[in-house]
């Protein structure tokens, strides 16, 4: 399944060509689809930033291109690119340095988790700024459109603050037969009322000022030459220059007022039931979303389906099905309460925002509402029809951000109702599935947990020593809902990010341990390496847990094996060493993975009580190199001399086993041994014949 991302455009300021292409595989490995270009030269950077770039990265120091020129370049040219400076070492001045001249965050090299962390900071800050802008042009562009709307409105506009004018449009100055808007400015718009309506225009700015919304006031305006005319004036709240103030709408009465009332009325309305139309429903449908939101009061959007539509048009006609959606409408009226907001929202559908009410309270009124609609007998021309509805519900509630989300909630509820004649209310488990399926990450998260639909495979971890035990690695799978699997570094990242690490961490655990239990009753001598997330090491929580759990299950607790990450462990060192140090009391053991590639990865060693070190894959790439099989020597040699036991993983073929065994290893993992599988058959025996 195609997971969209948003492909990242990375520059490196980088001499070593391998090391450039590491930290590219960084941000593949962490599942970022990404287009690079390292520079080589002063010409080769200013003719890269004609194009656009998301990030760039700089090595602590190149013979090409000083990291100081490259940001001075950026900033010369004021382009938007985020800088992560690489620094040698954890020296607080050099990281200060790079810092102050430009760089948006700098860090030890080598410090690869960190690294990816802060590039995803910086890109996630990047894409809010080109948003910001974007939204700034936007607000721009609506502004010149709404100053030019209100300078040709044939309606009289002013804005008022604290009751003295602000701005007037063409049509107000006309209105009250002034020649320049900077006459009136300053003006308090009570001079322009008629002396015996000052006194209630007075409480009525006063009082409307402590309120929300649009209110009416009917008074006498005075013209600049003295003459009075009748105006109907409407207030509403606005914003003029970045400052609140009050928008005032000033109509002339005249005898066309009752016509406008009534075109504004037929707007508004189905023509055929006279309940409000679509357009005008939604309108309702955002206000009471703003409600839900800043005052908490919620609300019910039912969605009402006739039931058998089409066929009923083709029994009764056009004309007919017109007659029984106007006596439809009329029972509608007659069932919901007076505050009820009724519309036809489509040919066959009806919907009804109920106000202060949750779903589950409206529930009982629905159902009699079907009873009703399936009893009655609806006359069209002397022919009887009968029909039934389908109802879908959804509630506004002060999580509720957008209107349209609810509406859509209420319409699949309703046409999830197949067989008619029923109601469904929105559950959001049912919308957890649904987001899944249009395959969004952290909902499969989310639903995997919920349901206990992970997977969990075993990969054999074979003993090239005689170890009497048998060794698997528990690999945790995800499944889209078509079946497919999701790549690990996707979900787990989607998982991460949303706080999730630790929740999945404990089901990995809790399931391992069930089927631990049950495979050591069949006589098997079997460990399991179990991975613990970032999230997990800083849980405080996690030991006291597992030690119930380890209980509760009758295991040993040296039958599992608790494997997190290298990057992890120097991220979060401290927390490391203090959970090392309680599954170590807990008679549990530990392996460290993806070591070796830190700057100095016997250091973080030192801190930690590791019993298994497994050697990162990059070590067993392309053994046949003479520089290579010395490389790992080396490593495995000091590793023994400090009593670990070491794996190595991504056994690919057989000819580097004679080479893993000449250097000691203790055990071998990858697919030319056995990939993972779902259950743990694999035959430890079949490799000491």
């Amino acid at each position: 399944m195609a997971i969209e991302k948003k492909t990242i455009r990375l520059l490196i300021l980088e001499d070593s060509q391998n090391e450039a292409e590491r930290l590219v595989s960084l941000f593949r490995n962490a599942g970022h689809a990404t287009r690079v270009h390292r520079l080589t030269s002063s010409e080769d950077l200013a003719e890269t930033l004609q194009q656009t770039w998301d990030l760039l990265i700089c090595a602590p120091s190149s013979e090409q291109l000083d990291p100081s020129e490259a940001i001075s370049a950026i900033r010369r040219q004021a382009k938007d690119i985020p800088v992560v400076q690489l620094v040698d070492g954890n020296d607080s001045e050099s990281i200060t340095e790079a810092l102050l001249f430009g760089a948006q965050d700098a860090l030890p090299q080598g410090e690869d988790e960190r690294l990816v962390l802060v590039a995803k900071r910086e890109l996630a800050n990047l894409e809010e700024r080109r948003a910001r802008r974007a939204a700034e042009v936007a607000l721009r562009e609506a502004e010149k459109r709404c100053q030019l709307l209100l300078e040709s409105s044939v309606d009289a506009i002013t804005y008022v603050h604290d009751g003295m004018h602000i701005y007037a449009n063409r049509a107000y100055l006309e209105l009250f037969g002034y020649e320049d808007g900077e006459e009136l400015e300053g003006m308090p718009m009570i001079d322009l009322i008629a002396s015996a309506d000052q006194g209630a225009f007075k409480d009525f700015l006063k009082n409307y000022q402590s309120a929300e919304g649009n209110a009416e006031l009917n008074c006498q305006g005075v013209r600049a030459d003295g003459s009075s005319f009748p105006a109907q004036m409407s207030f509403s709240p606005a914003t003029y220059d970045g400052e609140p103030c009050i928008q005032v709408v000033i109509r002339a009465e005249t005898s066309n007022a009752e016509l406008e009332e009534k075109l504004r009325e037929i707007s508004s309305q189905d023509l055929v039931t006279g309940l409000f139309n679509r357009s005008h429903f939604l309108e309702l449908m955002d206000g009471a979303a703003e409600r839900a939101v800043s005052t908490g009061q919620p609300s019910t959007l039912a969605y009402i389906r006739v039931d058998r539509y089409a066929s009923l048009q083709g029994e009764i006609g056009l004309a007919g099905i017109d007659l029984l959606l106007t006596d439809l409408a009329g029972l509608l009226r007659a069932h919901f309460p007076a505050d009820t907001q009724l519309a036809r929202f489509g040919d066959d559908v009806f919907s009804a925002l109920l106000p202060g009410q949750t779903p589950e309270q409206c529930q009982a009124s629905l159902a009699a509402l079907l009873k009703k609609v399936e009893g009655h007998l609806f006359d069209v021309s002397g022919r009887t029809a009968q029909t039934t509805l389908s109802v879908g519900v959804a509630g506004l509630s002060e999580k509720t951000a957008k209107a349209q989300e609810v509406v859509e909630r209420a319409h699949r509820c309703a046409d999830e109702l197949t067989n008619g004649n029923a109601i469904k209310l929105f559950n959001p488990a049912d919308e957890l599935a649904a987001a899944a399926s249009r395959g969004n990450l952290l909902a499969m998260v989310q639903q995997a947990l919920e349901n206990n639909s992970f997977r969990l495979l075993f990969q054999p971890i074979i003993s090239l020593r005689g170890d009497a035990n048998e060794h698997y690695e528990v690999l945790l799978r995800l499944l889209s809902p078509q079946g497919e699997e999701v790549p690990p570094m996707e979900f787990l990242a989607a998982a991460k990010d949303a706080g999730l690490g630790e929740k999945i961490d404990r089901w990995v655990i809790l399931n391992s341990i069930k089927l631990l239990a049950d495979h050591r009753t069949k006589g098997h001598n079997t460990r399991l390496f179990v991975h613990l997330s970032s999230a997990s090491l800083q849980d405080q929580t996690l030991l006291p847990w597992l030690s119930v759990a380890l209980k509760a299950a009758r295991l040993p607790s040296d039958a599992l094996v608790f494997q997190f990450s290298e990057p992890d462990a120097i991220a979060y060192l401290k927390q490391a060493k203090a959970l090392t140090q309680g599954l170590a009391e807990l008679h549990c053991k530990v392996a460290l993975s993806q070591f070796g590639c830190a700057l100095n990865p016997f250091n973080t060693l030192k801190h930690l009580h590791v019993d298994f070190v497994k050697i990162d894959g990059s070590f067993s790439q392309d053994l046949g190199n003479a520089d290579n099989q010395e490389a790992l020597k080396t490593l495995l040699s000091s590793l023994h001399a400090q009593a670990k036991l070491t794996i190595v993983p991504f056994v690919e073929s057989a000819s580097v086993l004679a080479t893993l065994w000449q250097a000691g290893v203790n055990f071998i993992q990858g697919y030319y041994l056995q990939g993972p599988s779902q259950s743990m058959d694999y035959d430890f025996s079949a490799g000491d014949e």
